[in-house]
């Protein structure tokens, strides 16, 4: 049954691995908020997932507090990681960073 952990861990270091390459690979930063966001907090919830599942497989003490501790952080990331991508890119367009992989539809509507 701890295959079921290695999985969630696996997938959870995958997306978090791609978040990383994106982050590399990427033009500008409007893109590399894209991938970094969405990877990471993908992966996230699989490492939470596999935490959970660890708990609940080994029968610690306990394990409805570790459960609902990481359900809470999970809820934390998952409001706060897109927030802060949000403030970060709209911050960056107005200090005049622009686009380069991306179409400015933002730009046609101020003008």
């Amino acid at each position: 049954m701890m295959e079921i952990v290695y999985a969630f861990i696996g997938i959870g270091l995958l997306f978090n691995l791609l978040g990383s390459l994106g982050l590399l690979r990427f033009p500008d930063v409007y893109t590399r908020l894209h991938a970094e966001t969405k990877c990471t907090t993908f992966g996230s919830i699989f490492i939470i997932l596999a935490v959970i599942a660890y708990a609940f497989l080994n029968k610690s003490v306990g394990v409805e507090v570790i459960a609902i501790h990481s359900v809470l952080a999970l809820i934390a990331l998952l409001v706060t990681n897109p927030t802060g991508a949000h403030a970060v890119a709209r911050a960056a367009y107005k200090s005049g960073v622009k686009p380069i992989a991306v179409v400015d539809d933002y730009k046609r509507v101020r003008e």
